[in-house]
């Protein structure tokens, strides 16, 4: 249902896609999958697209991440930059990222 549901809001190219928590449901290598096609889709056309994640991975990939603290931005940049500054995302990475090396071997390599 969640998978059918984000197909349909990519296929009607609205100019504003806000995905909140959208792939929260789905399993590591099915959440890999749409933020792929998400991706693909987004890239190619002129349009926002807001992500709202529990999943860093999920956003990895995002123009710009704001990190929201207590219902305030406490940071803001790309991955990288949030990963050098190592505040709050980069705690929150490293959380999840050791949370993974807990997986089977088989979802962890699809995740990277």
């Amino acid at each position: 249902k969640q998978r059918l549901s984000i197909a349909r809001s990519l296929l009607r190219a609205p100019r504003l896609m806000i995905f909140d928590e959208a792939t929260s449901a789905l399993d590591s290598i099915t959440e890999e999958e749409i933020s792929n096609t998400i991706r693909h889709i987004t890239a190619q056309r002129e349009h926002i697209t807001v992500m709202i994640a529990h999943r860093l991975s999920t956003i990895m990939y995002a123009d710009r991440i704001f990190v929201l603290e207590k219902g305030r931005i406490v940071e803001t940049g790309s991955h990288s930059s949030l990963l050098d500054i190592k505040g709050l995302y980069y705690a929150m990475w490293r959380q999840q990222i050791g949370e993974r090396k807990d997986e089977p071997a088989h979802l962890e390599a699809a995740v990277k």
